[in-house]
């Protein structure tokens, strides 16, 4: 069968967890209209049967979005995604307007120049994009030269994906199949389920909270009748910890009814879900934090 590694990257924002989401079927990777919503390499395993013509195993990467970090956390982002552009079999750089809209696609595009693995360029949002500017983006980096397919596509709709699947699969060599054919992501269910509640905080807190906040399991016990999870929601100030709860604690119990929800839907069990709010200054320039939450020392040695 043919198999390999996709990378998918690009700035904050312009769609990376939802076209991985879009290609399994399944949500494994949280999307927001948050920028830099996204910290961890996320995988997500595409699978066609074995025995068909067009059998395959796609390992999709989903980055963080490239940009400017202003701290540690930002740094271990930016740098776990440069890092993937020399792991992977083929580069998929997702864009949402044209080149200037961010000084980020310049960036990417020069670090991409520099790599031999095969790049398809995606221009994403395609729902919300008039058909000519469609085509002068489309031929702005046709002229590059830099890609050897261009595609556009909506990944809230689902327009082209399959098409892209189907070409990215074109790309590859003969392999081994990776992983079992049923697994369509390599993390832990702690893991989404973590990141699950963070989604819900991100939606629920709007433009009020920054993005220091962490979510950190401390109780995970999966019962017959129901899975217990008590988890705590770090925050960086005082005055977001009150923000997070809501006056007599409103706040904190939509987080809470709307991520065990969705996790419940997740594990196919009832769920007890507990939330607490600590705070922990400073977290995202603390190396001992950052390596309690999962994200690795980015300083350069």
């Amino acid at each position: 069968m043919k198999s390999g590694f996709v990378g998918i990257v690009g700035r904050p924002n312009v769609g990376k967890s939802t076209l991985l989401n879009s290609i399994l079927g399944e949500k494994i990777a949280i999307a927001t209209s948050k920028p830099q919503t996204t910290r961890n390499s996320i995988r997500g395993i595409y699978t066609r049967e074995e025995g068909t013509d067009d059998d395959c195993q796609l390992v999709f990467i989903d980055t963080p979005g490239i940009h400017k970090p202003k701290n540690k956390l930002g740094n271990y982002m930016t740098e776990t995604a440069i890092n993937t552009l020399k792991e992977v079999d083929v580069i998929l750089f997702l864009v949402d307007g044209p080149i200037d809209k961010g000084p980020g696609d310049a960036y990417i595009l020069e670090l991409l120049k520099k790599t031999d693995t095969p790049k398809i360029l995606v221009i994403n949002k395609i729902d919300l994009i008039g058909p000519e500017e469609f085509v002068k983006i489309y031929d702005t980096y046709e002229k590059m030269g830099v890609f050897t397919k261009i595609f556009g596509t909506s990944a809230l709709e689902g327009k082209n994906v399959q098409d892209l699947v189907d070409t990215v699969a074109d790309l590859m060599e003969e392999g081994p199949m990776y992983f079992p054919a049923d697994m369509i992501t390599d993390h832990p269910e702690r893991f989404i389920v973590s990141e699950l509640i963070r989604e819900k905080v991100l939606l629920y807190l709007n433009e009020e909270v920054p993005h220091g906040v962490a979510v950190e399991l401390e109780t995970y016990h999966e019962g017959n009748k129901f899975t217990k999870i008590g988890a705590v929601i770090y925050c960086e100030k005082k005055s977001h910890k009150g923000i997070i709860i809501g006056k007599e604690g409103k706040k904190l119990k939509g987080i809470g009814k709307a991520a065990r929800m969705e996790i419940e839907g997740l594990l196919g069990t009832k769920v007890f879900l507990e939330l607490w709010v600590k705070v922990k200054e400073n977290w995202r320039d603390s190396d001992f934090a950052l390596s309690n939450f999962g994200y690795q020392d980015s300083r350069e040695e």
